[in-house]
């Protein structure tokens, strides 16, 4: 049987042979670098806020219209161009001149919606005030958890990251399952506002608890302000705005008093806490509260209150009915803030290094301070 030989062509001692290299891809914005293109938006709740962000972000509010039908429905559309974009609502859920509390959660959940029907890359929801916050739990039958309702909406929309501003409860984050949420702390804006007007005094203030709910926010202020006591204010509630009694856990004498809480509703509680310090000696008394809902008859309440100094908010909510109302009303601004964690984010960098020191966003009092 034979066997037939193959051999192969010579090569030219000049050539070589190479396999050709498939054609390049183009690699993807958020692998190769996080500068894709920064576009915020915003609806009706706060839009002095969203002004106010951007300003400090060097940029501009992509145009859109958030508008209404003859009938209520929200009228919506995106003008600018966000395909491929890294886009930010900035949409407190809260009142405002344009627009009440159910509408303001509408229009971020139909905006979620528009951004992700126009092909944005990345949506971050940055609500600075999340409604619904307080009914966390099921305190009683037949009653709903709304926070995780709203949260639930939120997550239906597809949104891929939540950043907001002191919750009513850390807890809160949970209902967002795998979803990341930045949950910022205004405690050093009001540390550096106390800082700026009472000086080295600040030791000696008495950093308040109006509850046992807000206990370790009075402690981070007391740490920040080097504050020598942190006192607490007990109550028993017996219905919604209402208090059966109040007892103090600490001492005031003497003492600049500074009540840190959250929020700020219908006032009532902050008023007959702060009649309490003054009963115990107290030798002037702050208050301050990242949210100031000031729910009517709010602002009357704390003008009639004489041991009431001042009441330090921020802008989470627009204030401008409740300066006009009241002048002990002092307003700070989250804007600087929140555009430190929206450039974090956006150029993937830590926002831990943001809140550490002399390099917390609060530092700088200027772009603190509103009013």
């Amino acid at each position: 049987m034979s066997c037939l030989k193959v051999t192969r062509p010579e090569r030219s001692p000049g050539l070589t042979f190479k396999s050709p290299k498939p054609p390049s891809l183009p690699s993807s914005p958020l692998s190769s670098s996080p500068r894709y293109a920064l576009k915020v938006v915003t609806g009706n709740s706060n839009k002095e806020l969203a002004s106010s962000v951007v300003r400090e972000l060097g940029t501009e509010l992509t145009e859109a219209r958030v508008a209404r039908f003859s009938n209520g429905e929200i009228d919506m559309k995106i003008h600018g161009d966000v395909r491929g974009a890294d886009v930010f609502i900035l949409q407190p859920t809260c009142s405002s001149a344009e627009c009440d509390i159910n509408s303001s959660v509408m229009e971020l959940l139909l905006l979620i919606h528009t951004l992700r029907l126009a092909s944005a890359k990345r949506v971050t929801a940055v609500i600075p005030h999340f409604a619904y916050a307080r009914q966390d739990r099921k305190s009683e039958p037949r009653v709903p958890i709304s926070a995780s309702a709203i949260a639930q909406l939120i997550l239906s929309q597809g949104v891929d990251r939540i950043v907001t501003v002191d919750l009513h409860c850390g807890q809160i984050q949970g209902f967002f399952h795998n979803t990341p949420v930045d949950n910022l702390m205004a405690f050093y804006l009001f540390a550096e506002y106390f800082k700026m007007k009472h000086g080295a005094s600040t030791k000696n203030f008495a950093i308040i608890s109006p509850d046992a709910g807000a206990v370790e926010k009075a402690r981070q202020l007391a740490d920040r302000l080097e504050a020598s006591h942190v006192v607490t204010i007990l109550k028993r509630r017996v219905e919604k705005n209402k208090i059966d009694s109040m007892q103090l856990v600490g001492d005031v004498t003497d003492r600049v008093c500074v009540v840190i809480d959250d929020m700020i509703d219908t006032a009532g509680t902050l008023v007959n806490g702060v009649n309490l310090l003054k009963k115990h000696g107290a030798k002037a008394i702050y208050a301050c509260a990242t949210h100031g809902v000031l729910s009517d008859p709010a602002c009357d309440r704390i003008n009639a209150c004489a041991a009431l100094d001042e009441v330090v908010v921020t802008d989470s909510i627009p204030q401008e009915r409740n300066v006009a109302k009241s002048p002990k009303i002092k307003v700070l601004s989250l804007a600087h803030i929140l555009a430190k964690t929206i450039m974090a984010i956006h150029e993937e960098t830590s926002l831990s290094v943001l809140f550490a020191g002399a390099t917390s966003p609060a530092t700088d009092s200027k772009a603190s301070l509103v009013l």
